[in-house]
């Protein structure tokens, strides 16, 4: 599944910059035109960031990545009361 996540990753990042290209750099295009190419260009960046970040937290998952540093509820909260002094 992480194969196939990953190539869904490009193939959005891929077409992310190749219509986002055509539209910010196109001359002589329609209007309808450029509409389509920037909901494109926008479908492949939604569509690439949330495959990566798929990715990432499967990576983490399996141990192949360090996980991030965040902390849990608990002791975010003890250090924020520790942290604001009253």
């Amino acid at each position: 599944m992480t194969k196939l996540v990953a190539i869904v990753n490009v193939i959005a990042w891929s077409g992310f910059w190749a219509f986002g290209y055509l539209a910010i750099s196109a001359e002589g295009l329609t209007s309808g035109q450029l509409v389509i190419a920037a909901v494109l260009a926008f479908a492949g960046l939604v569509t690439g960031i949330l495959a990566y970040m798929r990715l990432v937290r499967a990576s983490e998952e399996s141990g192949y990545a360090k996980r991030s540093n965040q902390l849990d509820a608990a002791t975010r909260e003890r250090a924020q009361s520790e942290g604001s002094g009253t």
